[in-house]
């Protein structure tokens, strides 16, 4: 716990837990109980379609997922076959290890659990065919050196894919999305990186970036918003240019029309603490 903070991430989560009007987040973040159905929730969402998608070549295969919480995306990779390690530090029975620990008892599902930092992975090298970090590189305490472990224990030709890390566009805007964040204030342990920062770890760590995805450009990082709700955004946008509303129903169900827009808003973003992921391979 952050001495300067009055709680721990467990207890600023069990208080967010108990506010009625934060029901809708609890939610989304999988924060609700039974964790089972909550997993079960996420193996069934868009954004693990994407996470699928996206790691194709690679599943099943030993999956590392650093930094896994609750278990929720170690859960979706067992299912899906793969061998499955969750890394978490936190020893927390809502929030950390024995939280996983209770989700593998009840599942039955092959998901080893170790206690550890990113920073030192207590792993041989050149052993996981896929590194998997959900919305953690911006907790890393040196992000060049959670990188460096990451592709130090990737096997050559594996891939390193690293999901809903906060963005800022200068370091003065940290104050303002730590201010914003709804836990930030009880356990203090939130933070974002300037995407130069993120790409610049990546890279010098010896991994070969693919895919910067920027906010709108995946349901990766719009999630919980929906790929129907993107969908109806960028007919919205169509709209604009009078070209009819049938005419803009049919360009914004075209996949590119898609990406493009996704593009375009993505770049013109700077909301402090904005969702950035980030797909890499190891030569």
């Amino acid at each position: 716990m952050n001495s300067q903070f009055p709680y721990t991430l467990e207890q600023a989560v069990s208080w967010l837990r108990q506010q009625p009007d934060q029901q809708e987040l609890v939610y989304h973040c999988y924060y609700d109980d039974p964790l089972e159905s909550a997993a079960e929730r996420f193996s069934n969402s868009e954004e693990w379609n994407a996470i699928k998608h996206l790691l194709r070549k690679h599943l099943p295969g030993k999956v590392l997922d650093i930094g896994a919480g609750r278990g929720i995306v170690s859960y979706a990779f067992a299912k899906a076959g793969c061998s499955v390690t969750a890394l978490e530090p936190d020893p927390s029975s809502l929030v950390g290890a024995k939280a996983i620990q209770d989700l593998v008892d009840k599942t039955n599902l092959p998901i080893e659990i170790v206690q550890e930092y990113g920073e030192t992975l207590p792993f041989q090298n050149n052993y996981f065919d896929v590194v998997y970090a959900r919305a953690v590189l911006h907790h890393a305490q040196d992000l060049k050196q959670f990188c460096k472990e990451a592709a130090r224990v990737l096997r050559c030709g594996g891939v390193f894919l690293a999901a809903r890390e906060h963005v800022i566009s200068r370091k003065e805007d940290l104050q303002i999305f730590l201010d914003s964040h709804a836990l930030h204030s009880l356990y203090g342990e939130e933070n974002a990186y300037l995407l130069q920062e993120y790409t610049d770890a990546i890279s010098s760590a010896g991994l070969k970036i693919q895919k910067v995805m920027g906010h709108y450009e995946s349901v990766l990082n719009y999630a919980p918003m929906t790929q129907q709700e993107f969908q109806s955004m960028t007919t919205s946008m169509l709209t604009h240019f009078r070209i009819g509303t049938k005419l803009s129903s049919l360009l914004a169900s075209q996949e590119f029309v898609q990406d493009f827009y996704g593009w375009h808003l993505s770049k013109k973003l700077d909301t402090p603490g904005r969702h950035f992921s980030f797909l890499a391979f190891k030569n």
